[in-house]
């Protein structure tokens, strides 16, 4: 048998077992992903997300935490092009940057109100929660009515939550938690961050 052959009878091996995959997927229903670790895409890939939603004319809400003291190109795009989409940001920067613990966790609750009037209307398609997970980490939610309602949303809604860390539990509830490794960045080469890249 000469490469092209052997290269066909692998292919056909990989169909059957590709299609026999999807034939046993037969639960029709939203899903909940955690894209965590500590490289860099996390929120890219949440974005790309959005614009495969919306390709299908879905419903899309967006809620960054963290992030919103500095311009990014997302919300630039999604601001200028998809008035459709809901988007909201807590807008208070990082929490190295504000250092004031209080005006944080306000800051979160605000956001999180934006959050479960999204999380429980069966309309949204998809919603973002962008950075969620660092709100858990140091504690500016509670963490058992965050998983709640993650839990409880509409059965056809599909929930992205990104973010380094966000514990175990969080990772228990979720369908499917993809990590985003860190091996090499040009931050730490002294590169400036650039524009269209890392914001």
């Amino acid at each position: 048998m000469d490469k092209h052959q052997k290269h066909k009878v692998v292919m056909q091996k990989q169909k059957a077992k590709v299609d026999a995959r999807i034939e046993e997927a037969s639960t029709e229903r939203g899903v909940a992903l955690l894209l965590t670790g500590d490289g860099k895409g996390k929120s890219s890939s949440c974005f790309g997300m959005v614009m495969r939603a919306l390709g299908y004319e879905q419903k899309v809400g967006i809620v960054q935490f963290i992030k919103g003291e500095q311009l990014s190109g997302e919300e630039i795009y999604v601001r200028r092009h998809c008035p459709q989409v809901d988007f909201y940001q807590m807008a208070t920067g990082f929490t190295w940057d504000t250092q004031d613990r209080t005006a944080d966790i306000e800051a979160a609750e605000r956001a999180w109100e934006y959050v479960e009037s999204m999380l429980t209307d069966a309309s949204y398609d998809l919603v973002i929660l962008d950075e969620l997970t660092y709100m858990l980490a140091y504690q500016y939610l509670d963490e058992y009515k965050v998983l709640q309602a993650i839990v409880n949303r509409p059965v056809s809604q599909s929930v992205v939550v990104s973010g380094r860390g966000g514990g175990s539990a969080l990772r228990d509830i979720m369908d499917t938690v993809s990590e985003v490794k860190d091996i090499k960045h040009a931050f730490k080469s002294g590169i400036k961050a650039r524009k269209g890249v890392d914001f």
